[in-house]
């Protein structure tokens, strides 16, 4: 017996897109590659948009249980110049529309909202077929397999799924980040803990070549900062990420002159660097209708990093949930609706981010 729906993976749209189906009634599975929820960590802060996270979220009837996992204070925001000095803050008054949640809490949360085995852990798709009448046919690495009156890839960048529908395919985009964390900082490092402040720190050199960083506060003390730098693929191959020390100390050398404190976000940990490189599919990124598929999140748009991906993934699970609820016999039509709607929503969120920004824009940016 087929089962009705079948997610690739269990990010954040995946279980957003869940959650919802549950509520409708509408039996749904979810596999992930990953062993367990704990298997990795998921990642630093998330601001939550009001005109589309906080949507998705009201939507899974979860407003309530988002709302006891933010974080007092984290919308506050500094810019500093590379020698530390203060070119903007804003103080967090709790009026802001994009409060800040960790990652791993807000999946967490999705995760506890479903029933007990909603969620097959362990299951990497290595294969994904057309059958007849849109059904479809996912092969997992264990060799189980597993037939769909409809298949969703919500499996992000390197989508097993979007072969299904689309031959575009990922492309690296100039510059990765290299992602850091400092524990225990307001100890360990007050002078950094001071410069990041409460919520988020971003540093640039308005003169400078594309070289910048973003530091969040986290829970504990943590500070999680993402190293960003415009270089060839070719260029971060030659660094032995595994060498934690000879990693950062190559990623700081291109920080010379900078101010210790902000160095200090690369140096100072004692964990090592993590290389991030960035891709993206084509901006407008679509495709035609096919029976019985369709994606969601990065699998359907991924772009540049701009503070809407982990927003627009759980928007698109809100709304394919909804339109699969709203035609319940129609299978076909919920997908051409959802898909009417997501097509646009992608291209907008990708279009504001298809070109590096110089540090100026970004200066002018928060500055106004």
């Amino acid at each position: 017996m087929p089962t009705p729906v079948t997610v690739i993976g269990a990010g954040l749209g995946g279980l957003v897109l869940a959650r919802v189906l549950h509520l409708h009634g509408i039996p749904v599975t979810v596999h992930e590659a990953e062993p367990s929820p704990a298997a990795r960590a998921q990642g630093g802060m998330l601001d939550i948009h009001g005109h589309n996270g906080q949507l998705a979220l009201a939507s899974a009837g979860l407003t309530d249980e988002f709302r006891g996992l933010v974080l007092a204070g984290r919308q506050a925001i500094r810019v500093l110049g590379r020698d530390g000095t203060v070119l903007f803050e804003k103080a967090d008054d709790g009026t802001g529309e994009s409060p800040e949640v960790q990652r791993g809490d807000l999946r967490r949360m999705l995760l506890d909202a479903l029933p007990d085995g909603t969620v097959r852990w362990g299951r990497k798709a290595t294969g994904v077929r057309p059958l007849t009448e849109g059904r479809h046919e996912v092969t997992f690495a264990d060799g189980a397999t597993v037939v769909t009156s409809l298949l969703v890839g919500a499996d992000g960048a390197w989508s097993r799924v979007r072969p299904l529908l689309s031959d575009a395919a990922p492309a690296y985009v100039g510059r990765s980040f290299v992602e850091t964390s400092l524990h225990d900082a307001d100890i360990r490092h007050p002078a950094t803990a001071k410069a990041v402040g409460g919520g988020t720190l971003v540093a640039l050199d308005p003169e400078g070549n594309g070289t910048w960083l973003v530091a969040h506060r986290e829970k504990g003390g943590t500070l999680h900062a993402y190293i960003t730098l415009t270089k060839p693929q070719e260029w971060f191959t030659s660094i032995d990420f595994t060498n934690a020390e000879a990693a950062a100390a190559r990623i700081a050398a291109e920080y010379d002159g900078w101010a210790p404190e902000l160095t200090a976000l690369i140096t100072g940990g004692r964990t090592a660097p993590v290389l991030r490189p960035l891709h993206a599919l084509p901006v407008g990124h679509r495709w035609d209708r096919v029976p019985g598929v369709t994606l969601l999140g990065d699998a359907a748009h991924l772009a540049t990093p701009n503070g809407e991906g982990a927003n627009l993934a759980m928007l698109d699970g809100a709304e394919l949930g909804k339109a699969l609820a709203a035609h319940p016999d129609d299978m076909e039509t919920a997908l051409t609706a959802y898909e009417r709607e997501l097509f646009p929503r992608g291209t907008a969120a990708a279009s504001a981010v298809a070109r590096h920004p110089t540090p100026q824009e970004m200066l002018s940016f928060f500055t106004g």
